[in-house]
């Protein structure tokens, strides 16, 4: 009887390319979609979608990731999604794919180059495996706090599939170099090229050819750092993992991940509602925000151009917020963030909402939703003011990160986001 193992590594061979040293990033052999199949199997990230959600996106879809990534919707609707068998679930429905001929493994470690195309927006990166030797020295840079819950969900769900299947987006900084190596790699027709129900496009090319991966690695490992955008659950488990089978050495001591350049990724607006004015009435909450801010009554939905402007809907109208430009603390990176700006200046202490993590008077809005999500809430009675934000910008994040430093929650929202099931990790 063949094991999980022997099914993830049947197509193994010697790679022609030698053994890579210890480097930032190296290629690997990825488990992807079969020829033609990619259609079928991508799916939306395993955690921008509920049980119900995700149960209902795989209807009729028999080789959707999502049994894999969100194997729950495969059992009992009652079943507690980090029940034992949810894990073994995924592992079955992984073997399944790889018997039936819908996923299939490269013999040979390359690199694959990603583009996301969302709207106007279009960004390529480099999908590869990253050190977490070079992650826990804090050269691949944190930026946010890992919850225990989630964080051991990934590690039971990594041990079960004996493989990384949700790549961690990561930021280079600034390299036009590699810019320019990504953009060549896409000159030929994509190896793969599916859009999306939400309208992504995701077209990846194959980098098999040894001078090319060679010239990549060699790129990447002169950077100083690169930054997780989002994935930090994905890369501390992947870290336990690695611990767990006892270091950082072999393909457990890589993460997946792709790499785009920083000024390619696009960060929305993360809003914030809340359900009450904490004791005053519409006209006391706009006297108070008059102590700090300049306030403005709008005819139109304020969408703010900068980091210290507020749009705010109150009482069924918009109100644009200034803050008193000697409140941003210029040399402070977490500071002089908007998510800051608005936690410091209003929610503590015109709200009392103190810890935004905890608090059950505030909400969050991503910004995908548009403004009008924001007012919807509003309107309907369920919350009593919105603001929306100015968006974190990455080279915010950056600082951030250099710093050593951790963002407030609900900071950064990206979209596009990555396919799950395009490209997966075995860990031989």
């Amino acid at each position: 009887m063949q094991t999980r193992a022997n099914l993830l590594n049947r197509c193994s061979l010697h790679s022609p390319f030698g053994d890579f040293p210890l480097s930032l990033i190296r290629p690997f052999r990825a488990l992807r979609p079969a020829p033609g199949r990619a259609a079928e199997v991508l799916a939306p990230p395993y955690d921008v979608l509920s049980s119900a959600e995700a149960r209902e996106r795989a209807k009729g879809k028999p080789w959707s990731f999502l049994h894999i990534s969100k194997p729950e919707i495969d059992l009992d609707p009652a079943i507690d999604p980090y029940d034992r068998a949810v894990y073994a679930k995924a592992a079955d429905n992984l073997q399944r794919m790889i018997k039936a001929g819908v996923l299939m493994r490269d013999a040979t470690p390359y690199y694959y180059v990603y583009r996301l195309t969302w709207r106007d927006r279009v960004q390529t990166g480099l999908a590869a495996v990253a050190s977490i030797a070079d992650y826990e020295t804090n050269r691949i840079r944190k930026h946010e706090l890992t919850t225990p819950t989630k964080e051991d969900d990934r590690v039971r769900q990594i041990e079960a599939l004996n493989a990384q299947t949700g790549p961690v987006m990561i930021a280079y900084p600034p390299a036009p170099t590699l810019d320019a190596m990504l953009a060549n790699a896409t000159v030929a027709a994509a190896d793969v090229d599916v859009t999306a129900d939400d309208g992504v496009r995701h077209q990846m090319w194959v980098v098999n050819d040894e001078p090319t991966i060679g010239a990549l690695t060699r790129a990447f490992e002169a950077l100083p750092a690169i930054y997780i955008a989002d994935g930090h659950h994905r890369s501390a488990a992947a870290s336990r993992v690695a611990r767990g089978r006892g270091g950082t050495t072999g393909s457990h001591g890589y993460f997946l991940s792709v790499i785009f350049p920083h000024h390619q990724m696009t960060i929305l607006d993360y809003n914030r509602v809340v359900r009450d004015l904490n004791g005053r009435s519409p006209e006391q909450f706009v006297a108070a925000l008059h102590e700090r801010f300049t306030v403005t009554a709008s005819d139109q939905p304020v969408r703010p151009m900068a980091s210290g402007e507020f749009g705010m809907f109150l009482a069924g109208r918009w109100h644009g917020l200034t803050i008193d430009p000697k409140l941003v603390p210029g040399n402070d990176p977490i500071g002089r963030l908007p998510v800051t700006l608005l936690a410091r200046n209003v929610l503590e202490p015109l709200f009392g909402i103190a810890d935004q993590r905890t608090d059950k008077r505030i909400d969050f809005v991503g910004g995908a939703r548009g403004l009008e999500g924001l007012e919807r809430r509003v309107s309907s009675g369920e919350m009593a003011a919105a603001f929306a934000l100015y968006p974190t910008q990455m080279t915010d994040l950056m600082a951030v990160a250099d710093a050593g430093a951790i963002m407030p929650p609900k900071s950064t929202w990206f979209e596009p986001k990555l396919a799950d099931g395009m490209v997966n990790h075995v860990l031989d």
